[in-house]
Formats: structure tokens, C-alpha cells, sequence
């Protein structure tokens, strides 16, 4: 698992590492019971702040996502897959509010988003 931040995005060092993991765990990329790097390594790594790396891991930690055991590390939880479910269920529903929003405002009718949601979904398969 390779992190990037960059000090030029809006967003803080810390979401940008707690997002990657994030997204590394979902994608399963990342298996529960797996070690995620060491807060001191992390932050030599990408020469960062140990505190902003904490601050990374205390926020995956207080949203299920590792676990630490002192004086062992950290490692992405054992959840249930139910966890990880509702966490993209979450995402999708934010890019149905945007097209829900578009489809107001452009006049497309509810039976003609859900054909096309339908036929866009079926491609896929």
C-alpha cells in the first residue's frame, strides 16, 4: 500500500492518509487482521509529523476501521463485512442525492432515472 499527500490539496494531511487506508480496506486491498505501518515509520516515510499520523490513526481507530495494540501496532479490524457495506452504501447514496438533484433540476422524470440507472448497472454486469 503506497500513501501520497500533498501540502497543495484542501485537504488536511491527516484525512488524506485516513482516506487512502480507508479506501484501501474497502477496496480490500487492505484484509482484516492485516499491520498497517507503524506511526513512526508512516511519518518517516512521508516526512510528516508523528502527531499527524496519530491523528490519522485515531481517526480510523474511532471509525472501526484498525485497531492498536500497544506495543504490537496497528491493524485493520476484524469487522464484519456489514461495516464496510454500510460505509459504501453511504458513498453511493451521496452520488444519488447529486443525480437526484441534476434530475430535478433538468426535468428528467423518477421512472426515466431509475431505466437509466437500470440499463447503467446492467452494462456493468
Amino acid at each position: 500500500m503506497e500513501i501520497i499527500v500533498s501540502n497543495k490539496s484542501s485537504h488536511p494531511l491527516y484525512e488524506q492518509i485516513a482516506n487512502q487506508i480507508k479506501t484501501a480496506i474497502m477496496s480490500g486491498e487492505l484484509q482484516a487482521g492485516e499491520a498497517i505501518p507503524s506511526v513512526r515509520s508512516l511519518a518517516k516515510s512521508l516526512h510528516i509529523s508523528v502527531l499527524t499520523v496519530q491523528k490519522a490513526y485515531s481517526t480510523l481507530q474511532d471509525d472501526g476501521f484498525i485497531e492498536t495494540t500497544a506495543g504490537k501496532g496497528c491493524y485493520v479490524s476484524v469487522q464484519n463485512q456489514d461495516f464496510y457495506l454500510e460505509e459504501q452504501q453511504k458513498r453511493i447514496e451521496e452520488y444519488f442525492l447529486k443525480a437526484i438533484e441534476i434530475a430535478h433540476i433538468s426535468g428528467i422524470t423518477f421512472e426515466r432515472l431509475v431505466d437509466l440507472l437500470t440499463l447503467l448497472y446492467q452494462e456493468d454486469e
